[in-house]
């Protein structure tokens, strides 16, 4: 069995189904046939390079509300997401540009370590605050992952996979994608946002059960 999991790097529903799918995974009896690929989908692709601004600050001039009534917004991810075990601290997140950290995910993703990759970039910005347009901050993140300091800088001076992030989500829009995460199935179903654990899991065994009858 494929899953392919388009998600976000600045996305906190995103982190959360990651996790809800690993859950879900490990008690599945035959995960050990599941091949998951991660995806990139920007969910605010035009957001400037260079421009990080706290994420409330964003969301109280996008909403017009309060910074009271933005952090019980975004409570509705951050109770969820702590059940899970991911602390989010969303008082330090910036918002910024996710492009070079998903090119990086997916020179990540050439040498095996696209999963790798998605952990440690998005625990990087949701829980860590860290800022993922930064050069620096994206050539230590990429060293920790397991990418060479030198493929990390040579990848950001070019252009390398920038039109395979494009692509992605190009193709998730196709796939019928409004927004991430976003989970295909074998190509055959499609799960959008962070689903519980049971709910996972009854899309794995129905997608288990229908390759099994395919042969």
């Amino acid at each position: 069995m494929r899953i392919e999991a388009w998600s976000d790097l600045g996305c906190p529903w995103c982190y959360l189904g990651k996790r809800r799918l690993e859950k879900a995974l490990a008690g599945f009896a035959h995960a050990g046939e599941v091949e998951v690929v991660w995806r990139s989908f920007q969910l605010a692709p035009s957001y400037p390079k260079g421009a990080a601004r706290p994420l409330y600050e964003v969301m109280m001039e996008q909403t017009g509300g309060s910074l009271d009534q933005v952090r019980r917004t975004v409570g509705a991810v951050t109770g969820p997401a702590a059940e899970e075990g991911l602390v989010y601290d969303l008082d330090r997140v910036q918002m910024c540009s996710t492009f070079d950290a998903h090119r990086l995910a997916h020179l990540a993703a050439a040498k095996g370590l696209g999963g790798e990759a998605h952990e440690r970039l998005l625990r990087a910005l949701l829980v860590e605050g860290e800022i993922l347009d930064d050069d620096e901050t994206l050539v230590r993140l990429g060293a920790e992952i397991g990418v060479a300091e030198g493929e990390t800088r040579e990848l950001l001076a070019g252009d390398a996979y920038a039109e395979q992030v494009r692509e992605d989500s190009r193709e998730a829009l196709a796939l019928g994608a409004t927004g991430a995460p976003f989970f295909v199935f074998d190509r055959a179903y499609g799960v959008a946002g962070a689903q519980s654990v049971p709910g996972f899991a009854a899309v794995l065994e129905r997608a288990h059960q229908r390759a099994v009858a395919a042969g």
